[in-house]
């Protein structure tokens, strides 16, 4: 194995930090567990007992959405499709939509009653409106989950009612938040939606319970996603936020707090420390080259080793004098060589965070060569095992 790291490559990367004031510290949060998310940069900025399945409460109501969320993208409904209300919707303790037995509400109205009511009725009746049953609809979530990436987590309802098989970890909740706002852009606006008061039945339960939709944060704009709360699991949000400046957005999955009031304060300072700590910089542009990887019988001895895609990194504002690249590939490579070819990668190393890997590809094309590349070859090599004094060793061999 080939591993270098360029000298102009470092000095660049030096270069793109200098501005950067020191400021960053490592973020301490009350909540038991934690999950903190850069969607633009695919960092994980925070971990805390992130991969624990716990009692979610109303925060798992996200993947009752999801399932509608998909059926709506699907086509096998609309938004003006409209479910029936069973007895056992109806009775439904907890915080509700109050919908009735006579009731057809529309699916827009039920994603209302679930985002901004946290209604507990309204997502049993889309889980019969969609599964036939609640415990089949639960079903339906658990493979869904499993194909999705949700390891961490089961389900036992519609609803996240307190039950003993009903977990998930905030790592999953982050990840199940992530997916609503990439996959379902043309809906995910109903999460910011701040009041909705089905028939006028709701009036003090008509308000959306996320503290931050109605912040006025300086630099960064809250747009959803949903709270929780049970006396078991404490206070809890899931919420997403974008930077004004530069468009970076952010999910950050909180438990395990005291109070209403600990959830909002602790859910902003976890919002400025994701914005206000760290900092965005394109590292490498697609195509860039950053270093040569040696060929074994091609026209040409060596080729470009080029980045396959533009790297933006999230930097701590602290982090100026730690950052190193390493640019590696198993060599030398046999050709032919197609240009883009993957050969190698770059490995970004920033203290405090998870190594970023990038593809390396060829440059260029590089074809295989003929008689006198093979004559010429084995010239070299005999001439570099007799300055080396070793007869014995054996060929270099190329890369597979």
């Amino acid at each position: 194995m080939t591993t270098g790291t360029n000298a102009m490559k470092r000095l660049m990367l030096a270069l793109l930090l200098t501005a950067v004031p020191a400021l960053g510290h490592a973020f301490e949060t009350s909540a038991t567990s934690a999950w903190v998310y850069d969607i633009t940069t695919k960092t994980v900025l925070l971990d805390k007992n992130a991969h624990t399945p716990e009692h979610p409460a109303s925060m798992s109501k996200l993947m009752t959405l999801n399932m509608l969320f998909e059926a709506l993208h699907d086509g096998r409904v609309t938004m003006q499709t409209t479910f029936p209300v069973s007895e056992k919707a109806w009775r439904m303790g907890g915080s509700k939509m109050f919908v009735k037995p006579s009731d057809r509400p529309t699916v827009e109205e039920l994603i209302h009653g679930i985002i901004v009511n946290s209604g507990n009725d309204a997502c049993v009746v889309v889980a019969e409106g969609l599964g036939g049953t609640e415990e089949n609809f639960a079903q339906m979530m658990n493979e869904r989950a499993r194909q999705i990436g949700l390891t961490e987590s089961h389900f036992a309802n519609a609803s996240g009612w307190p039950d003993p098989d009903h977990l998930m970890s905030m790592h999953d909740l982050g990840v199940l938040a992530t997916r609503l706002i990439t996959e379902f852009p043309e809906l995910y606006s109903n999460f910011s939606v701040r009041q909705f008061d089905y028939e006028n039945r709701v009036p003090a339960n008509a308000n959306n319970r996320n503290p931050l939709l109605a912040l006025e944060a300086g630099d960064w704009k809250a747009d959803g996603l949903k709270t929780g709360h049970t006396e078991e699991s404490g206070y809890g949000l899931v919420g997403s936020a974008v930077s004004k400046t530069d468009g970076r957005r952010i999910v950050f999955v909180l438990n395990g707090m005291n109070s209403g009031a600990d959830r909002a304060t602790e859910s902003e300072s976890v919002a400025n420390y994701a914005f206000r700590q760290f900092t965005q910089k394109t590292v490498l542009s697609e195509g860039q080259r950053v270093g040569q990887a040696d060929v074994w019988m091609g026209q040409s001895d060596q080729v470009g080793l080029v980045a396959a895609e533009e790297v933006k990194l999230l930097v701590p504002v602290s982090a100026q004098d730690g950052i190193e690249a390493e640019v590696s590939y198993t060599g030398p490579v046999s050709a032919p060589i197609a240009a883009g070819q993957q050969l190698g990668e770059v490995v970004i190393h920033v203290p405090g965070l998870p190594d970023q890997r990038v593809p390396l590809v060829a440059e260029s094309s590089v074809a295989k060569g003929g008689f006198g590349t093979r004559l010429s070859t084995a010239a070299r090599v005999l001439a570099e095992r007799f300055l080396a004094r070793d007869p014995a060793a054996p060929a270099e061999q190329p890369a597979s």
